[in-house]
């Protein structure tokens, strides 16, 4: 940790770990400050993964605040989408580390949103079994959720996030001003992770949601600032209890589970995956609501506010038994038998079997 922090640094958030733990630094201006980057393992080289859209927004700065730390900088270019977090497109990371002859102590950069994020922590893990890599979101989405905590993977037709490993970053840098660039529909599909902190963990996180989602969709930099920070606190908190998703960590897949099917139903990136996981939470809030757990009111709450997000409360029509059949591919499922996260009280939420009727039932009145 560098004993001056860098300009524009307006919170730091641990992740407890052991010997993986790391910081999240919050702040404007951070990507382009040669400060931000201290106290990262020297090494020869260095590797920025990104995507097509990113890289001429972004990658100029970040080489430039880079260069003091590594004596060669290499970039690999993705194309841009979930579409293409598949085998083919890992392999082409992989395939220019190998072309440049980075050894372990390589050190990756992941600048972009969830799928770089993803792939580039995946790629970290297996290239020769293990190099170092710093998590640089671009997206709300990424910095509230997919930065944090160390899960990486790629999908597969059959189902997301099912090839993957658990792998944790040196770093995450979240720099709010990089969200001003982001299309309002991204930042829609962010904010439904920012809103799934308040029904598992902390009701008045959802009360300042609430007050306060004006001005994150207009992008005020405190509104988002506290956005990020709490969203972070809470993953913090929850990844440093359970950090392989043994028990506890099971509760940050609320909406999830419908999420994925959907994604997975409509091909991906047909859906954000922040508005499958918002629509997912409407369809988990009232799963919920059947199994005696919440009121109504608290259900109509929550679609409310996911609704003024910019994000669908209604499912795709894919059908019930299409929807049974992309869920018994979820990671949640054992032995057969489907799990939801559900919340069992405003604030607390825990991971249990439901009966397929009701599930069934959710399915048939809210898909289109």
């Amino acid at each position: 940790m560098p004993s001056v922090p860098p300009p524009g640094l307006l919170h730091e958030v641990a992740i407890p770990l052991g010997d993986r733990s790391y910081r999240i630094d919050i702040g404007s201006g951070l990507l382009a400050q040669p400060g931000t980057w201290s106290g990262l393992p020297r090494a020869a080289a260095a590797m920025i993964v990104t995507n097509e859209t990113v890289a001429p927004l972004y990658v100029a700065s970040l080489r430039e605040a880079l260069r003091p730390q590594f004596s060669v900088l290499h970039q690999v270019v993705l194309p841009d989408g979930e579409t293409f977090k598949d085998w083919q497109t890992l392999n082409r990371i992989f395939d220019a580390l190998l072309a440049k002859g980075c050894d372990r102590k390589t050190v990756l950069f992941a600048l972009g949103g969830g799928v770089i994020g993803d792939m580039t922590g995946f790629a970290a893990a297996c290239y020769m079994r293990g190099v170092p890599f710093v998590q640089v979101p671009t997206t709300l989405l990424a910095q509230v959720d997919s930065s944090v905590g160390g899960k990486t993977a790629i999908n597969h037709p059959l189902g997301k996030n099912m090839v993957g490993a658990f792998y944790q970053p040196l770093r995450v840098v979240c720099d709010l001003d990089v969200l001003a660039t982001l299309p309002s529909r991204e930042l829609s599909a962010g904010l439904a992770e920012v809103i799934k902190y308040g029904p598992i963990a902390d009701m008045a996180f959802l009360d300042w949601i609430e007050a306060q989602l004006p001005a994150l969709l207009r992008r005020d930099p405190v509104a988002l600032a506290h956005a990020v920070r709490r969203s972070c606190e809470i993953k913090a908190w929850v990844v440093g209890q359970d950090e392989r998703e043994s028990g506890l960590r099971a509760i940050l897949n609320f909406g999830h589970t419908f999420g994925h099917a959907i994604e997975a139903g409509l091909g991906y990136g047909e859906w954000l995956h922040g508005e499958a996981v918002g629509c997912g939470m409407v369809l988990a809030a009232n799963l919920s609501q059947r199994l005696g757990l919440v009121d109504v009111a608290f259900v109509e709450r929550l679609t409310r506010l996911i609704a003024a997000a910019g994000l669908p409360v209604r499912g795709p029509a894919l059908g019930v038994q299409r929807y049974l059949d992309l869920m018994r591919s979820d990671k949640k499922t054992e032995a057969g038998d489907l799990r939801f996260v559900v919340i069992e009280s405003p604030g607390h939420a825990g991971l249990r079997p439901a009966p397929q009727q009701l599930v069934r039932e959710v399915l048939a009145q809210g898909c289109a």
